[in-house]
């Protein structure tokens, strides 16, 4: 990910939900496309296993919503893609494909119904997927001898830093990394804490959640 400077929300995992309306059943699947090529096939997988649905209505959302795209695939105009991009929209979340299948009751529900129906199947099923925020980590790299050690576990857990890797030899060498809004000041209470002799290289940055 090459954005640095602000949040990124997305879903964690794919997800499949379900619910009945008058007798129709609406399926709900998210699940987390960082390209334009990877929701397609999402969609394509999803058509290919609910072949014998009525409908098989879609949306996705890119990051920067510069791809937005979605089908009422048969359902009149307006009351079913856009409903599920509109609710992707309001979610705050990105890199995301939503497909809703349709197996119909037999009851006509109308617009307003299949706009309501339609939206809380992705609602439903990014819940499920869980939505959750990256945020920019800087990552570090720290050398010190055992007794300080004990002293910056303590100080990197109450910082919320994420240890990648700790190697124990003639000294500790731990790696981890911590939001960048406290990195700073987590750099600086480590420095203090061992009276300048352990100082924290900066080893790069990534996106994570906590």
């Amino acid at each position: 990910m090459s954005e640095k400077t602000e949040l990124f929300v997305t879903v964690k995992q794919e997800a499949h939900v379900e619910f009945e309306e008058k007798r129709s059943v609406f399926l709900g699947h998210a699940i987390r496309t960082d390209t334009e090529e990877e929701a397609q096939a999402f969609v394509k997988q999803i058509k290919k296993q609910y072949q014998d649905a009525t409908h098989n209505v879609f949306a996705y959302l890119m990051r920067g919503e510069t791809v937005a795209r979605y089908s009422d695939d048969g359902e009149p105009q307006g009351t079913a893609g856009m409903p599920v991009l509109d609710t992707i929209r309001k979610s705050g979340v990105r890199n995301v494909c939503v497909v809703v299948t349709r197996y119909f009751g037999g009851t006509l529900l109308g617009a307003g119904g299949l706009v309501r129906a339609y939206s809380h199947a992705a609602s439903l099923a990014l819940e499920a997927a869980g939505i959750i925020t990256y945020e920019p980590y800087v990552e570090y790299e720290l050398r010190c001898g055992y007794s300080e050690y004990q002293k910056y576990q303590v100080i990197l857990a109450a910082a919320g830093a994420v240890i990648d890797e700790t190697e124990f030899g003639a000294s500790v060498c731990v790696r981890y990394a911590v939001k960048r809004t406290a990195g700073e000041a987590l750099t600086k209470k480590i420095v203090e804490c061992g009276y300048g002799r352990d100082l924290p290289v900066e080893r790069g940055e990534r996106f994570d959640y906590r």
